[in-house]
C-alpha cells in the first residue's frame, strides 16, 4: 500500500523537524519510526519518496539555509520556528531538485503542511518565501519549459 505523495511530504517533513529539534543523525530517522506499521500494510519501500526528501534536504541543507535566508524580508534565519523551518527546507529542496514537480504543487503542499502543523499565521509566511525563491530560481526547470 504506497503511502502516496502527499503522505510522503508530511514524513518528510516530521524527519526534519526531529532532526533539527532533536540533534538526531540522518540515518535514525529513515524508518520513520513514528509513524504505526500494523502487519503488511505498508512496506519499506513505500517510504522511498519521503527518504528521498529528507536526505535530499539534509545533503544540501546550506544550500537551502543560504538560499531561505536571501528570501526572507525583515526576519531573521535563527528565529524561524522550527515548523516553519523545516516546511520551508523541504520546500526549497523540492523547488530546486524536484524538477519534474510543477512548482505550484511544491508550494501549495507545503502551505498545506503550514496550515496543519504551524501557527495561524505560518502558511501566510511559507507561501511568501517559497513564492520569492521560485521567482528567483532560474534553475526551476519547469518554469524554463514552459517558456
Amino acid at each position: 500500500m504506497a503511502i502516496g505523495r502527499r503522505r510522503g511530504r508530511i514524513l518528510a517533513f516530521q524527519a526534519l523537524f526531529a532532526w533539527d529539534a532533536g540533534s538526531l543523525l540522518p540515518n535514525d530517522l529513515l524508518t520513520f519510526p513514528w509513524v504505526e506499521r500494523t502487519g503488511k500494510e505498508v512496506e519499506d519501500e513505500d517510504f522511498l519518496f519521503s527518504q528521498l526528501l529528507f536526505l535530499g534536504t539534509v545533503e544540501h541543507i546550506n544550500k537551502i539555509d543560504t538560499l531561505i535566508t536571501k528570501n526572507l524580508e525583515n526576519w531573521d534565519f535563527n528565529r524561524l520556528k522550527l515548523v516553519d523551518k523545516a516546511i520551508l527546507r523541504l520546500g526549497t529542496y523540492s523547488l530546486l531538485f524536484q524538477q519534474d514537480t510543477d512548482p505550484r504543487i511544491v508550494i501549495n503542499e507545503a502551505v498545506s503542511i503550514a496550515r496543519t502543523y504551524g501557527t495561524d499565521d505560518s502558511f501566510k509566511f511559507v507561501n511568501a518565501v517559497l513564492d520569492s525563491i521560485k521567482r528567483e530560481c532560474l534553475d526551476c526547470s519547469y518554469e524554463k519549459d514552459k517558456n
